[in-house]
């Protein structure tokens, strides 16, 4: 996939863009688009009354047949029907909509003269101002990478419905619907005036174009791409994302306090691994979706935490994985390790984040008494198996609901003591607080390895040592 070089392009004003309300989208069917129109081509058969419909002062009559009969063809060359409405309505496939018309003034030469209308009833001209918009969305485009694209465009109400009424009653049956019949000529247009290859879609587009049909106003929104991968962090120095400053809550130019930079820690694995990816498809910024978190002073090691990072806005689309993975590896050198990247969809976000998977810790504290080291490991040992009843911390209790979760320690072994400090690996449910399960938080955690030894406990350091994550998917 190649950037597109623009073959034409015209000035569009720099307004302030506003947003669609009603944004309609090209259909792969002709017939879903249909509006009941069950009309034969039967001059002879019993048409339909109707309310009188006025139009620049003139009356439609509603007893005419539909096109593709002559009759109907003639109707609405009368009432001033423009040649790209004719071609869509007529009912006449393989001929345009000025030759649809040549051919009814041989029929009937009176019709020439008949009815002179500034403005066609069905769509108002905007069907000229069709290479117009195309200008407009080549110059907003040309600089971007992209091989998928949905054309969207917003059209006023009255005009739809005064559309849709004479259509449905003076349009052959199938006839295109104004909104898709736009998109489709802006799409033929775009292809024509492009040097490479694009496709139009209605889905997981990597542009999307949206029109208003009043202002010919043009908005292009780039679509961000996703990459999944596993981290591990080696270092207690740094959170998982962006954090914004205490004192100035993260403001554009930051205080005193941050160095005017906007953040409690200049460095993240968000940014870490992100920024390598933004500056090498020179987007806008990045957005991270871990499966869970680690604290700051928590190191993550084994195979790592599977993160999505999501590239807003990205000029370019196709990087060299590989040569990422490595400059990412080289600017983060023994604060952050990724293996590999890959790319892979939103819908992914949702169950990375809905994981619960369990984890493996190592967990090193310093007990305040005596030690029995027969004794203490008996009671640490007991804890394997037990369901533990986990009031919310007191340390994130500003950011958590105020519960008690039950989660289960599936393993606990390995017990190591070294004088007043002791060590031991851990596997337990998503979601425990493994801080707590040893200095049990005030009593907010039982049973917890103080309340067992009868002695104050303080965390030293905690690290994850596996998320086990694959066996969940083999489970399910």
């Amino acid at each position: 996939m190649s950037k597109i070089t623009p073959k034409d392009s015209e000035e569009d004003n720099d307004d302030e863009w506003h947003n669609f309300s009603n944004a309609g989208y090209s259909s792969a069917n002709v017939d879903d688009e249909d509006n009941g129109n069950n009309s034969k081509d039967n001059e002879n058969e019993e048409w339909f009354d109707g309310d009188d419909f006025e139009f620049e002062g003139k009356t439609l009559d509603w007893n005419s047949p539909p096109c593709p009969t002559p009759l109907g063809i003639a109707h609405i060359i009368k009432i001033g029907v423009c040649n790209h409405c004719i071609e869509r309505v007529g009912g006449k496939k393989n001929l345009s909509g000025e030759e649809i018309r040549l051919e009814a003034y041989v029929r009937d030469d009176t019709l020439e003269n008949s009815f002179d209308n500034d403005l066609c009833p069905l769509c108002e001209n905007l069907f000229d101002d069709v290479n117009n918009i195309v200008n407009r969305i080549i110059e907003k485009i040309s600089d971007l990478e992209y091989s998928a694209m949905q054309i969207g465009i917003h059209l006023p109400k009255d005009l739809i419905n005064d559309e849709d009424q004479i259509r449905t009653r003076h349009g052959a049956t199938g006839s295109r619907p104004l909104k898709s019949a736009m998109v489709d000529a802006i799409q033929n247009e775009i292809t024509q005036k492009v040097d490479s290859e694009v496709n139009f879609v209605k889905e997981k587009p990597d542009l999307m174009v949206l029109i208003d049909g009043l202002t010919l106003r043009v908005d292009v929104d780039v679509r961000p791409i996703y990459f999944y991968g596993r981290y591990r962090k080696l270092t207690r120095e740094i959170p998982q994302t962006r954090w914004p400053c205490r004192a100035c809550k993260g403001r554009a130019k930051g205080c005193e306090s941050c160095n005017e930079s906007g953040l409690q820690y200049l460095e993240s694995v968000q940014d870490l691994v992100g920024e390598p990816i933004r500056i090498a498809l020179n987007a806008v910024d990045t957005s991270f979706h871990g499966m869970g978190r680690e604290d700051i002073d928590v190191r993550m090691l084994g195979k790592g935490r599977p993160f999505i990072i999501e590239i807003k806005k990205p000029m370019s689309r196709i990087p060299d994985l590989e040569e990422l993975v490595k400059t990412i590896n080289e600017n983060a050198l023994g604060k952050v390790e990724v293996d590999s990247l890959q790319r892979t969809e939103r819908s992914l976000i949702a169950k990375i984040k809905a994981s619960r998977s369990e984890k493996s810790y190592t967990i090193r504290f310093k007990v305040s008494g005596e030690i029995n080291e027969e004794e203490v490991t008996k009671h640490i040992s007991d804890l394997s198996g037990v369901v533990l009843n986990q009031e919310t911390p007191q340390r994130v209790s500003h950011r958590r609901a105020a519960k008690i979760r039950k989660r289960k320690i599936t393993n606990l072994e390995n017990i190591v003591i070294e004088e007043d400090e002791i060590q031991f690996e851990v596997r337990c449910e998503a979601g425990t607080y493994v801080k707590e399960l040893v200095h049990s938080d005030e009593g907010r955690t039982i049973p917890s390895v103080s309340g067992k030894l009868e002695m104050d406990c303080e965390i030293l350091w905690l690290d994850v040592n596996e998320i086990h994550d694959d066996e969940e998917n083999q489970e399910k």
